[in-house]
């Protein structure tokens, strides 16, 4: 794996000389925001989102559906947040060709190819370089199989790829690999509502990547009315029938909360995130349990507010299934005193850049020493040194940069922009944190 072009812009990690102690209001879900917008396009009457993301990957996921012809307004609130009013799609409707972009978006590149297919029209799909070599087969493998008029433009299952709708999808029994990522069952699950006879989803043999993201997807479904069964445990029966339409108030991103509590862990501060919900389906609530096991002191106020207090050392962990918090918790893990296993995570090597052989090589070109394993990471305590921090236009190792650099002296984060996936005011947030410790103490 080579570096990004050294001309990127480099930004200078905050190194604070005191620990941190601060309040952040974390931005809502992106994982929520977009499973609810694609879901509002197929309801059977108008929805509201509050409290939405402002972020690239619901701004893709937006314009995507508004291509598709859902109607979109984006009202501010009162209190700063977003508000999204939306008008379900006509399936009816004519689209002609249509021209989608994905940026990086997974949710984006994934979610609505089988959404397309419930439209009328040619609909290419597209996106950064990098989404060209992000896994798409098995969304394009299932759609073909369930009758629908795929066309690859480019290497076999990758994009760009055309999908041809014909404004209905009779349904049926699929097999899909679930190994590379649990949107690929997303997917089809999210739609599966209205074919005309309803899906089964068959996980195929192998690991089902971050299963915790298929039950959020459950849970959506359900709560608005879907019925869904299991027929055994790699199985969803979905069964056809309305979407309900709604109104529902975005939880924050918990995933994105986790650098934030990894300033409190890497400085032995304490840090603060507002509305943390008592009860959630996002894999990011598994902070309270990683966190306490790496020595962290965690109240969760009747307020919802969530405290964290790090300790004096971090102590190494075993933790298997981390998903999307593997950059984050491989940052904290770097700076352990003892030794950390992190293992059940080979599908990020298809995220937004192999994130594992992305860690491994930026962490020890800071001195650090990071083995990659064929699930995961080995990485062992090791002094660290300043140097620059590579992010492969990967949001995740960005924040990872940052967190080494709260705690390392001369850091600089390659392209911190790439935060604008899913949080956009990320620099200032960070800067601000980094600032509170010098400021109370």
């Amino acid at each position: 794996m080579s570096n990004q072009d050294t001309m990127d812009t480099t930004w200078d990690a905050p190194h604070p000389a005191q620990p941190v102690d601060g309040t952040v209001i974390v931005p809502a879900s992106k994982s929520l925001t977009n499973r609810y917008l694609l879901l509002a396009a197929l309801a059977d009457g108008p929805s509201r989102i509050s409290n939405a993301l402002a972020s690239r990957d619901s701004d893709l996921m937006i314009a995507a559906l508004r291509a598709l012809g859902t109607g979109i307004e984006s009202v501010d609130s009162p209190d700063g947040t977003v508000q999204l009013r939306i008008t379900p799609m006509d399936l009816e409707a004519q689209m002609g060709q249509v021209d989608i972009d994905c940026g990086l978006a997974g949710t984006v590149m994934r979610f609505v190819p089988p959404l397309a297919a419930l439209a009328r029209g040619s609909f290419t799909f597209d996106g950064d370089p990098h989404a060209r070599l992000r896994p798409m087969a098995p969304v394009l493998t299932a759609l073909s199989d369930l009758g629908v008029q795929v066309t690859g433009h480019g290497e076999p299952g990758l994009l760009p790829a055309t999908v041809n709708g014909t404004g209905s999808l009779a349904g049926g029994r699929i097999e899909i690999d679930a190994s590379g990522s649990s949107q690929f069952i997303s997917a089809l699950m999210l739609v599966a509502p209205r074919t005309t006879h309803g899906v089964e989803i068959v996980a195929a043999e192998g690991r089902i990547a971050s299963p915790d993201h298929i039950e959020m997807t459950v849970q959506t479904l359900r709560e608005l009315g879907v019925v869904i069964t299991r027929p055994d445990e790699r199985s969803w029966r979905v069964e056809p029938g309305r979407i309900r339409a709604f109104e529902r108030t975005m939880e924050p991103d918990l995933s994105n909360a986790g650098p934030f509590l990894a300033a409190a862990m890497v400085t032995g501060g304490t840090v603060r995130i507002p509305h943390w919900p008592s009860t959630t389906t996002q894999v990011g609530d598994q902070w309270r349990t990683i966190l306490t096991r790496m020595g962290a002191r965690i109240t969760h106020h009747q307020d919802g507010t969530l405290q964290l207090t790090g300790p004096a050392e971090i102590s190494g962990i075993d933790y298997a299934d981390s998903s999307e918090l593997a950059p984050t918790l491989a940052a904290i893990c770097a700076l352990a005193t003892g030794t950390s296993r992190l293992t059940g995570i080979a599908h990020l090597r298809g995220h937004e850049t192999d994130r594992l052989a992305a860690l491994a090589t930026e962490i020890n070109n800071l001195g650090g020493r990071v083995t990659e394993l064929e699930d995961g990471l080995l990485i062992e305590p090791a002094p660290l040194h300043g140097g620059s921090f590579a992010t492969y236009a990967d949001h995740r190792m960005a924040t990872a940069g940052a967190i080494i650099g709260l705690a390392v002296p001369g850091v600089e984060v390659v392209d911190i922009a790439t935060t604008a996936k899913t949080m956009p005011d990320f620099p200032t947030l960070w800067t601000t944190l980094a600032a509170s410790g010098k400021a109370s103490r």
